[in-house]
């Protein structure tokens, strides 16, 4: 077939549908930016779902401007698809962040202000975008992590119930009476009104070591009471224990010299 010549009017319409749809992309995207603020989606999302439709839209745009100068269609995309490719092979790691990051938005392991652990490092979620999500640890150190190592990562949420465990374990001497630092325990965490009576603290011994027996003590609070009632068990309990005559045993070494 024989080259279409290309008039200064196809000109003016590729032009005129490139304005066009300049126009129309920008009413679109910010009508879609509008609702999806209206939704439950997560802020994150929104830009992204903003992006792929302007994304998709502009390639339609230029398409048919491309087809009223006579330039192939065929030939754009299959420019295109080889960009596609290369970019994805040049941005193998953040394409796998960004899928994390997806993952994660969509099954919400976790949300802005939960407390989090994973296997290295542990803090409260800050922001969570696309590629990374940021934790601010107690001592305010921001970390970031890569969202694709993060998906595949096994996440504790602390902050996911509304009530929490306190897990505290105590050591005393095997000449102590064991009943008696039971019965401490007790009266500590009963003088606490944070502590819940139920469930009811959990009291018993958990180990023998070379030179203490451990005692636990278990007790539910308010997961934002954690901490509070964490400090004032250690506390309270080692100050019960010298009132009472409980020791709290040390490794010691005896040694002994041959004359």
């Amino acid at each position: 077939m024989p080259d279409k010549t290309v008039t200064f009017i196809d000109v003016g319409l590729a032009l005129l549908i490139v304005v066009v749809g300049f126009l129309a992309i920008t009413v679109i995207c910010k009508l879609l930016r509008k609702a999806l603020m209206k939704s439950k989606l997560d802020e994150a999302l929104h830009t992204f779902f903003v992006n792929c439709l302007k994304v998709f839209l502009w390639i339609i745009v230029l398409i048919t401007a491309m087809s009223y100068i006579g330039i192939p269609v065929s030939a754009f995309l299959a420019a295109l698809g080889a960009a596609g490719v290369a970019i994805a092979l040049a941005l193998k790691d953040s394409l796998a962040n960004f899928a994390g990051g997806i993952l994660i938005i969509l099954t919400k392991p976790f949300s802005k202000g939960d407390f989090i652990e994973d296997y290295e490092t542990s803090g409260k979620v800050d922001k969570i975008d696309l590629l990374y999500t940021t934790l601010k640890t107690f001592d305010n150190k921001i970390i970031t992590i890569p969202n694709g190592k993060l998906a595949n990562s096994t996440i504790v949420n602390y902050s996911r119930a509304d009530n929490r465990r306190v897990d505290c374990n105590f050591s005393i001497g095997y000449d102590d009476d064991i009943a008696k630092a039971k019965e401490i325990l007790l009266v500590v965490a009963e003088s606490n009104p944070d502590i819940f009576d139920d469930p009811a603290p959990l009291i018993g011994v958990s180990g023998h070591g070379q030179n203490s027996v451990t005692i636990d003590l278990k007790v539910w609070c308010k997961n934002s009471d954690y901490w509070d009632i964490k400090y004032y068990l250690e506390e309270q309990v080692k100050l019960a224990f010298d009132e009472a005559g409980i020791t709290i045993p040390y490794p010691q070494l005896d040694v002994h010299i041959k004359k």
